[in-house]
């Protein structure tokens, strides 16, 4: 059951992710693909994998509990706060700070946890923004990052 409802969550927002990237344009259109098409995907990911986890069968029923209810919402909550600050906070910081809280949700230690989303904001905002030239904000890191 808990599977279902985080997989509900996960296509509403997918769907919101997918109607707010639909008015990124770029002023200078330099890319063939454009600015939309990395939200895009994501959320067509986030809603296959949604959709996965709504439509599957169960192997076992188990009472939606407490611990459960409590994975659900902070990964709901972690996700919602992720799309809201993305901008403001840039890609890095937004990323670290989302998987802090979805990773303690999931049995990870603080500690862990902080550390594997340092990385996972660094690591990707690197491979993303420097290696594969696709502009992420940076947010309040702008003097550190070279801001965009």
């Amino acid at each position: 059951m808990s599977d279902r409802v985080f997989g509900a969550v996960c296509v509403v927002a997918a769907a919101g992710m997918a109607w707010s990237a639909q008015g990124y344009v770029a002023p200078i259109s330099y890319e063939p693909v454009g600015p939309r098409a990395f939200p895009m995907l994501l959320a067509a990911l986030m809603a296959i994998g949604g959709i996965w986890l709504l439509i599957r069968p169960s192997v076992t029923a188990p009472r939606l509990g407490l611990a459960q209810l409590k994975v659900i919402g902070l990964s709901s909550v972690a996700i919602f706060a992720y799309a809201a600050l993305f901008n403001t906070l840039g890609f890095s910081l937004a990323t670290a700070l989302m998987a802090v809280p979805v990773g303690m949700a999931f049995g990870g230690t603080l500690k862990n946890c902080v550390i594997v989303g340092a990385g996972l904001g660094a690591g990707l905002f690197f491979l993303f923004d420097r290696l594969l030239d696709v502009v992420l904000p940076t947010g309040v890191l702008s003097f550190l990052l070279g801001g965009h």
